[in-house]
């Protein structure tokens, strides 16, 4: 096998369940098996689908900010006030598994996420907060 450097922001890993990394096209798969590594460039929210929920019922998401800056924010079960996260360079935080949660920008920069993509969800934000 020949090991040839991978543009991680061309490609995303796929982690397989057999124990294989593949560089494959930056396509989000949820009937994908296995972890899923993705490297993003964000200059906006709009690169960061801020208008949407998320959810990955299958797997926890390691997000993780190289740089720039990032809010991870948690959407509560009951009406009530969003929880906030700052990611700024160098950090990261453990979505838990079924936790609802979006991205919003702070700083442009790089972004890192690692999850399980089966099963996972998007859904579109509402209300007077949903722009940013």
């Amino acid at each position: 096998m020949t090991v040839t450097p991978i543009d991680l922001f061309a490609s995303f890993i796929h982690l397989r369940p057999d124990g294989q990394a593949r560089a494959e096209q930056p396509v989000f798969d949820t009937e994908r098996d296995g972890w899923q590594l993705m490297t993003f460039h964000v200059e906006s929210d709009a690169d960061l689908h801020a208008d949407h929920w998320e959810v990955h019922p299958e797997a926890e998401e390691l997000v993780a900010c190289l740089s720039g800056g990032i809010r991870l924010v948690l959407r509560p079960e009951r009406p009530g006030d969003e929880e906030e996260i700052k990611l700024p360079a160098g950090t990261a935080a453990i979505v838990p598994r079924g936790q609802w949660h979006r991205l919003a920008l702070d700083a442009p920069g790089d972004i890192i996420s690692l999850t399980m993509p089966r099963g996972s969800r998007l859904e579109q934000r509402t209300g007077p907060r949903a722009g940013g």
